[in-house]
């Protein structure tokens, strides 16, 4: 292995963000619009081939998790190939996905059987109501099979991820945890992030971290659950008789950027540091030239060398990051 991936504030960098697409067939309205979206072409995606390639010079350099993302991953044509091509990769400790679920129920055991690891779906709401008017999608039922079907073949630890929207579902912060805690899941809360394309952008709609946590308290005592894992973004807690846990990623309120381990790849070929931090190194272009490793080595190295202080700590001085890239197209 070569000498591992550390900035200059001296965080190594073990994690990856793997986009495979920028499509998705949900419109959540902190993501993206509902319409004129474009997408990129084709050709500018990388093939599986490509992004296992990237993926072992990453490897190389020290990155030991690897997190599926899009867009909505499983709209991509046949992810079990790469599931498995890159669960057959020799250093890859942790293979994860983050997913809608709507896809999941036909696909949780292809995954299982490629080798992926675990899975989080998102899941902003359990009424089919709105559970269509934020999603566009009138498709509840059929992500509740989703994450029923990837229990049953394995995919765990099972996380299911919400983000709370002021006047619009932040009223089920008590009724998802209860929820969770019915079928013994791990929930999260994730703080609205101000980087979708979306309508509910602003502050207005943010709901902190803090207040669900206080909300939770009031009808479940918590315990802190300290896992050893400081590049975890997430504060987790126990429930105090043992059914499940809850955690709290708050990026907005409470920046974690100062152990973020974190790169991102975005589907057409970008390394990217964070989020919120609109530079990127284009590694497609050298790999598609017939760049050899070392090439594409010092170009993580240099994405790694020009990491700042973390985009999340910026966030109180403008409303929206200044990038021209959003969620989906960078990788959630």
């Amino acid at each position: 292995m070569s000498l591992p991936l550390v900035d200059t504030y001296g965080r190594v960098h073990r994690s990856l963000r793997l986009s495979v697409t920028d499509r998705c067939n949900f419109r959540c309205p902190y993501c993206m619009p509902l319409e004129h979206v474009a997408f990129l072409p084709r050709t500018e995606i990388l093939s599986y081939e490509e992004l296992l390639a990237l993926v072992r010079v990453g490897l190389r350099l020290g990155i030991r998790e690897v997190r599926i993302t899009g867009g909505e991953p499983l709209v991509r044509r046949d992810l079990p190939v790469l599931v498995q091509g890159l669960s057959e990769l020799a250093g890859i400790e942790d293979l994860s996905l983050t997913t809608n679920g709507f896809h999941l129920e036909e696909m949780a055991q292809d995954l299982k059987l490629a080798g992926l690891h675990r899975i989080n779906v998102s899941l902003d709401t359990l009424r089919s109501d709105r559970f269509k008017e934020l999603s566009g999608v009138d498709g509840l039922h059929r992500v509740l099979r989703g994450i029923e079907a990837a229990r049953a073949v394995g995919l765990a630890p099972l996380k299911v991820n919400a983000v709370l929207l002021r006047g619009v579902n932040e009223d089920e912060a008590e009724e998802l945890v209860d929820w969770a805690r019915s079928l013994d899941l791990s929930f999260r809360f994730i703080e609205l992030m101000p980087i979708g394309g979306g309508p509910a952008r602003g502050r207005d709609y943010l709901v902190s971290g803090a207040e669900v946590k206080t909300r939770i308290e009031r009808i479940h005592r918590l315990v802190p659950l300290d896992d050893g894992d400081l590049s975890s973004p997430a504060r987790t807690f126990r429930f105090a008789d043992g059914r499940g846990d809850v955690g709290f990623i708050n990026p907005v309120t409470e920046p974690f950027c100062a152990w973020c381990d974190r790169l991102r790849l975005t589907a057409d070929g970008k390394i990217r540091n964070c989020l919120f931090d609109p530079a990127e190194l284009d590694l497609r272009g050298p790999l598609r030239a017939g760049a050899g490793e070392a090439a594409l080595e010092e170009i993580w190295r240099r994405a790694v060398r020009n990491k700042g202080a973390g985009g999340c700590l910026e966030l109180d001085e403008q409303e929206a990051p200044v990038t021209e890239r959003r969620m989906w197209q960078i990788g959630g």
